[in-house]
């Protein structure tokens, strides 16, 4: 009977729930928004399909779907799912659910999932309370807060969980909403005759300010409190929409990360010297009901650090309006705040007197601190010690200055403050130089021994020993080498964690152990062409964690669009890569290539592209090494003779090599709408003579055999081939001509 009874007031609920719940996604494919971590090809997306979620803490402001996720992942795993609300929960509650989940994982090997709502609600010992069972596996925990986890959840929860960042609904994905309560029979809206202006659905839109509950409770509001017209349908205009949703909210908590994030915003107006800015966050700070003490404060600590000694008076302005506010208080006691702020946005800036703080560290670091004797006071024991002879006083002297040093021996021509070229203290730059010059010379004469100091060192641990230590041990074992080439092929690069990565014709993970390290909540896919090269990258990544493993795809290079079928439907990628692509291919297969590569571009997408080629054929090199050995007379002249016939035949070989596929790449790049730049140097390493690789140039079908035949007998081939063999094992001189093509979207900020 009890049962019945819960049945009917779980409809009850259903029924008179707010349209915002009832409109809640049940399926991952409805979810709206937060393309950047649920997007296709995503890590969380992957993980929710494959049921492989571990520890997660979501983190957003109000709106944005974090416990719409949580109740789809518990729609979607095969594992116990329970919810706590850490508002009205606590440690009893807990206790009750790990007790539970402890008997499922005993009795039946099922895992449990706790799903705790206003996480950053337990206080420390509630959250210590979770930390063993998370920590032994017993729970896997889901943690939903608007607040910033790193300062509001313990320490230890969010090492054990992946975090993930949800962003404010973007107006397309408001809309998306919007049209579906409208549309929706059984949910929304969608069995009533309702019409919505224009002009109403933007307002509404617009001050929701990217919260879906938000957006959905003033349409309910709007719709609620609409009388029908005679044919019974409602019209929801502009003015019922702004009576619905009047005023946008101000996300702002005077301990939380908006509190910090716009006193950030603003200071740093203050410091770019944008006036408007420094205004518009001013103005949100006093809206949501900040202390103007506390501003006032954080402007007096800005015309120190920023403003200095570009112009003194700003302390002082700062200085004079706070003490205007406090005599004449709020509201008229604005007008005080905003003129400081508007002065510091407007007036010269430097940081020069920063230099104290590299004067502290000279103080923390120096090993020879002591006093020179000229500095000491003689008043004591000078006659004694000789403490303050040698001293001259500068008022005695011309310009009141006189050239003598004032810092002990070991930071002797050390300079901690460098003065602006702007304002008060730029009037006087020229001046402080020539005065340092003179107290340098004085030094000499006085032979006091100039120092240095060191600076601390930072250091970090990484988040994932294992995963950093396999890619250690994939970067060693492609030798030195091709790890400074690697390097050189990402630097520069700006990752972001959610970034999705594409590598093209790959024979090792060389290239993926950057963007794997950089990338960990995107996703990675691996092209290779051969069957062999798939196996032995399979066996390589066995060790990684099945989540972080990036996927494998054998593509043919002759056939470009087999990549779109093996891929997620609708999945983008924002770094695209590959080393040595498209060798061999015809002008139409290299463009089929950008186009399908174009069509895996996300809109910020960047590719690099490194192509490498010899500028040294093989007889020149084999020339110039028999050239060092003092071994070019001993040989036949005949062969020597063969050796120097083929360097004008080599020529536009190595020309072509270098050339050919490079300039097809970018032909086709700078038509799709590309933006492209290149990058080049050269490298100069030592080839080593082996019998394969004479095989490899002197083979029936090898190109270099067919561009020496056009000059050359295959008797006189034989011959020069028996010239090389002659030297195995020789180290060939070979200077290697690398361009690193770089290409981004001409939407992209990159």
């Amino acid at each position: 009977m009890s049962d019945l009874f819960d049945f009917e007031a779980s409809r009850q609920r259903q029924r008179i729930a707010p349209l915002a719940d009832r409109m809640r996604p049940r399926r991952l494919d409805d979810f709206v928004g937060q393309a950047a971590i649920l997007g296709p090809g995503r890590l969380l997306r992957r993980a929710i399909t494959a049921d492989r979620v571990g520890n997660l803490i979501l983190h957003g402001p109000p709106g944005v779907g974090k416990t719409t996720l949580a109740r789809i992942i518990a729609a979607t795993t095969r594992s116990h799912f329970a919810s706590l609300n850490a508002v009205l929960a606590g440690v009893k509650e807990l206790r009750a659910e790990v007790e539970a989940a402890r008997e499922r994982l005993g009795r039946h090997g099922l895992r449990s999932f706790l799903f705790i709502d206003e996480v950053h609600r337990f206080n420390a010992a509630q959250q210590d309370a979770l930390l063993p069972w998370v920590e032994n596996g017993t729970i896997t925990l889901i943690g939903a807060t608007t607040e910033n986890p790193f300062f509001e959840v313990n320490k230890a929860l969010v090492s054990r969980s992946r975090l993930f960042r949800l962003q404010p609904l973007e107006p397309a994905d408001l809309r998306q909403l919007l049209v579906r309560a409208l549309a929706d029979p059984e949910h929304g809206y969608g069995g009533r005759p309702i019409k919505i202006e224009e002009r109403a659905s933007a307002h509404l839109l617009d001050v929701a300010g990217g919260d879906a509950r938000c957006l959905l409770n003033a349409l309910e509001l709007a719709v609620e409190t609409t009388e029908p017209d005679a044919n019974g349908a409602i019209t929801i205009d502009l003015a019922i929409a702004e009576e619905s949703i009047q005023q946008r909210a101000v996300l702002y908590d005077k301990q939380g990360d908006a509190h910090f994030d716009t006193i950030s915003a603003f200071i740093k107006s203050l410091r770019g010297s944008d006036p408007d800015a420094a205004l518009f966050w001013l103005a949100r700070m006093v809206e949501a009901g900040e202390n103007p003490r506390f501003i006032f404060r954080r402007m007096l600590i800005a015309a120190g650090e920023d403003v200095g000694l570009a112009d003194p008076q700003a302390v002082v302005v700062v200085v004079a309006c706070a003490a205007a506010f406090e005599r004449v208080g709020l509201p008229e006691g604005l007008y005080p705040l905003a003129q400081a702020a508007l002065y510091l946005a407007s007036t010269e800036k430097s940081n020069s007197v920063l230099g104290f703080f590299d004067a502290l560290k000279s103080v923390r670091s120096a090993a020879s601190q002591s006093v020179p004797s000229p500095l000491r006071d003689g008043n004591r024991d000078g006659q004694a010690f000789g403490d303050g002879k040698g001293y001259r006083y500068p008022h005695a002297y011309a310009d009141h200055w006189v050239a003598q040093t004032y810092l002990p021996g070991a930071l002797q021509g050390q300079v901690f403050w460098q003065p602006g070229g702007l304002g008060w203290e730029g009037s006087l730059k020229g001046r402080v130089q020539q005065r340092r010059a003179a107290q340098l010379a004085a030094a000499a004469e006085t032979m006091l021994a100039p120092g240095s100091w060191q600076g601390e060192l930072l250091s970090s641990s990484p988040a994932d020993p294992q995963l950093e230590l396999w890619l250690q041990r994939q970067g060693a074992a492609e030798g030195e080498r091709l790890d400074q080439l690697r390097q050189r092929f990402w630097q520069g690069a700006g990752w972001q964690r959610h970034d999705r990565v594409l590598i093209l014709e790959a024979r090792s993970l060389l290239w993926a152990i950057d963007p794997l390290e950089a990338t960990p909540e995107g996703g990675m896919v691996i092209g290779v062409a051969q069957p062999e090269d798939l196996e032995r990258l399979q066996a390589h990544l066995q060790l990684l964690d099945a989540l972080r493993q990036p996927r494998l795809r054998l593509i043919s290079p002759d056939q470009p669009e087999l990549l779109l079928t093996q891929l997620d439907p609708g999945e983008r990628f924002e770094w695209l890569a590959a080393r040595q692509p498209f060798q061999g291919l015809g002008p139409t297969v290299v463009q089929r290539w950008m186009e399908t590569l174009t069509a895996l571009s996300s809109d910020s997408a960047e590719l690099r592209l490194l192509f490498s080629a010899p500028s040294i054929g093989p007889a020149e090199s084999l020339l110039a090494w028999l050239g060092s050995q003092n071994r070019a007379a001993a040989e036949p002249s005949q062969n020597q003779q063969r050796l120097e016939a083929c360097l004008p035949l080599e020529q536009p070989w190595l020309q072509q090599a270098a050339t050919s596929t490079l300039a097809a790449v970018r032909g086709e790049l700078e038509r799709l709408g590309w933006r492209v730049s290149e990058e080049g140097w050269q490298e100069c390493l030592p080839l080593a003579l082996s019998p394969g690789l004479v095989e490899r140039w002197f083979a029936a079908e090898a190109s270099y055999r067919k561009i020496i035949n056009q000059g050359f007998s295959d008797d006189e081939i034989t011959a020069l081939r028996t010239c090389f063999e002659a030297s195995l094992d020789a180290k060939l001189p070979q200077r290697i001509v690398h361009c690193l093509l770089i290409a981004r979207r001409k939407g992209s900020l990159r």
